[in-house]
């Protein structure tokens, strides 16, 4: 398994993931972008892993920018995600994406992707 390289805190990716509603998902650059890390898409997916059980951080709503939940370390973690999301009432198409025009979260003010 992987290990993230070193980096500064993940506190301002965990507090963008917080902000994403129940019912809608956001994807690893726009939180990213969120966080103030434009560019690190790949560090939101390091913070996310690095997350352990019971966490408060919604991490099942950061999904990939095809609109699919993305390989987890964790052999079945994109099956739970995607039983999560379902559950939040997010719908997956038959090639098991999810519609971003009509699932992905808009924060107020920011601009559209």
């Amino acid at each position: 398994m992987a290990t993230a390289p070193p980096t500064r805190s993940w506190d301002s990716i965990y507090a963008a993931v917080r902000r994403i509603p129940r019912g809608t998902v956001a994807t690893y650059g726009q939180i990213a972008e969120l966080a103030g890390r434009p560019g690190q898409a790949r560090q939101v997916g390091f913070a996310l892993s690095a997350l352990g059980p019971g966490t408060r951080v919604p991490w099942q709503r950061v999904v990939n920018a095809s609109g699919r939940c993305s390989l987890r370390a964790a052999p079945g973690g994109e099956l739970t995600q995607r039983r999560l999301l379902e559950q939040e009432g997010i719908d997956f198409g038959s090639n098991d994406r999810i519609d971003l025009g009509l699932h992905r979260w808009r924060p107020r003010g920011a601009r559209r992707a």
